[in-house]
């Protein structure tokens, strides 16, 4: 996690335009918080806009919260290296996607309030909205405390400011503008994030295209001809990052973030109308594979760019591919555009953790709070609400800061383990509730412990802290299997969910069924909307 580090702001310093440009950014955050802070009444207004916003602003907010400074830094490094494989997961989200939006959608926005899990509790009970909502706070608070990490460490190393300090500010600002502003200030300045990003993302590939002899053709084709476009491996072996591992894994990506994380189905709650909400989806999702390739062939074009120009990159930044961007910013790029840039990575990172602060606000308030004293006011949920904001804020600064001190003495690893572990199978879950009518409460709890204990199990023998010195032979054949996980670790996040589907449902006939909730599934609301449509057509 620690690849960005002192020692690659380049020739040149932050010009004082630059930081002048940085300055009014984040005055023009924190003052659209403010505007909207008088609108902020109710938990409604606070966590779903009064479901009043238009579509394509949603959708940039869609595209804005799932770009953060992973991609900015992450994403040019793996283009630098020529490994395209890591945009296959991204290739996958439009495919699936666009055939689930038209029944998630509509379906979420008449079932759920506000939390995402309101789903899980009514079709299989409150056992398993905790465990769905328990998987995304621990997930989101990691995610948090690693996007102030790389962000303030890629900052300090661009600008000379102290790592402390980015993680400070940049926290206040974030906590400022999300605490006053609700979910309208977040997705009114995630649109203006949203459009800095993509700005930014064009301008450098202007840059990196025309600047060079020869231009975009020689670029490019330097680029194509020492094979920096590989999306491969492209064998069937899950034990190494092939190009069918990355698919799989982007399959159930795609399940789990568009259908159950609470970031995603918010926004489609505080759109106007069930079109406008499907409309924004569809932005968000088509809008997301250009912008991630966009950030992939800026990493090409660098490599070509020092190519044919001959700039020497000091022997620090040639050590990790992720450096090279950075340096790129801060040593070839004019006084202003410089900042404009910076601003663009900020954006990367805030739009993502202004959108986890609303919504873990949302969940333990909702799945927690208001489940424990269900007699308390609209203003008490509210006010803790908010409270919630500051304190989630406050807590990810500090996991951010322990990942300063303690990055390189393995905590990184063992935390995204234990996540592993107790958040494995949702997506699963998602597929149980949506298109099972059979599947009920008691089998889908032993599925959610059959899946706990198969992540646990892959985990510890995947990083080596068991190993289990037998094999296991398929009766009457001549196949063995070590009792070892092998497979890549990717494969886990697609076997998690499957374990939890299939045990789920097979352990589902050894109990007696649950009363009928099939308007709670795909086929109830098939049924509904074939109503409507031949009463429409009658009218």
């Amino acid at each position: 996690m620690g690849e960005l580090i002192a020692g690659i702001t380049g020739e040149k310093s932050m010009h004082i335009l630059d930081w002048i440009v940085v300055l009014c950014y984040f005055g023009t955050i924190v003052s659209m918080g403010v505007y909207f802070s008088k609108r902020q009444k109710t938990t409604g207004q606070y966590y779903t806009g009064g479901r009043s916003m238009p579509a394509w602003a949603v959708g940039i907010s869609i595209l804005a919260t799932l770009i953060s400074s992973i991609t900015f830094l992450a994403y040019p490094g793996a283009g630098f290296e020529g490994k395209w494989i890591l945009l296959v997961q991204g290739l996958m989200v439009p495919i699936v996607l666009v055939c689930l939006i038209w029944i998630i959608v509509p379906m979420y926005r008449n079932i759920i309030g506000i939390s995402t899990y309101e789903f899980f509790d009514k079709r299989f009970g409150y056992g398993a909205r905790l465990y769905s909502s328990i998987a995304f706070s621990l997930a989101h608070f990691i995610k948090m405390g690693t996007v102030f990490y790389l962000l303030s460490m890629a900052l300090a190393s661009m600008t000379g400011v102290s790592t402390y300090n980015v993680i400070l500010v940049l926290g206040i600002i974030v906590i400022l503008y999300t605490l006053l502003g609700g979910i309208e200030g977040v997705v009114w300045c995630e649109v203006i994030q949203g459009f800095l990003l993509m700005g930014g993302g064009l301008i450098c590939i202007a840059v990196l295209l025309f600047r060079p002899a020869g231009g975009p053709v020689n670029v490019i084709s330097t680029a194509w001809e020492n094979k920096k476009f590989f999306f491969g491996p492209y064998d069937m072996d899950l034990t190494k990052l092939t190009f069918i591992v990355m698919a799989l894994n982007g399959i159930f990506y795609a399940l789990q973030k568009y259908g159950t994380d609470q970031t995603i189905v918010q926004r489609f709650l505080v759109a106007k109308s069930d079109k406008a909400a499907e409309k924004a989806a569809l932005i968000g999702v088509l809008l997301c594979v250009p912008v991630w390739t966009l950030f992939m062939f800026i990493g090409t074009c660098l490599w070509s760019y020092y190519h044919i120009t001959d700039i020497q990159l000091p022997a620090q930044v040639l050590e990790k591919a992720d450096r090279v961007f950075p340096y790129f910013i801060m040593d070839q790029l004019p006084i202003g555009v410089t900042g404009l840039i910076l601003a663009a990575l900020m954006s990367a990172a805030l739009s993502s953790l202004d959108a986890d602060l609303n919504c873990l606000s949302a969940v333990i308030v909702e799945d927690y709070y208001h489940k424990a004293r269900p007699n308390s006011t609209d203003k008490q949920r509210l006010v803790l609400g908010k409270i919630i904001v500051v304190v989630c804020g406050i807590s990810a600064m500090l996991i951010a800061s322990a990942y300063v001190v303690f990055s390189d003495k393995g905590v990184l690893g063992t935390v995204f383990g234990l996540y592993a572990i107790v958040s494995g199978g949702i997506a699963g879950l998602f597929v149980l509730g949506f298109f099972t009518t059979r599947t009920n409460r008691k089998g889908c709890y032993v599925g959610i412990i059959a899946c706990i204990i198969f992540t646990a199990w892959a985990f510890v023998t995947k990083q080596g802290y068991i190993t289990l010195p037998w094999t296991l032979r398929i009766p009457w054949t001549e196949y063995t299997f070590k009792l070892n996980f092998t497979h890549h670790k990717y494969m886990l996040g697609v076997y998690s969910h499957l374990v939890l589907f299939f045990v789920a449902y097979i352990a589902s006939f050894f109990f007696k069924a649950d009363k009928d909730l099939t308007g709670l599934t795909f086929y109830g609301w098939r049924k509904t909307h074939k109503k409507v449509a031949e009463v429409a057509k009658e009218l």
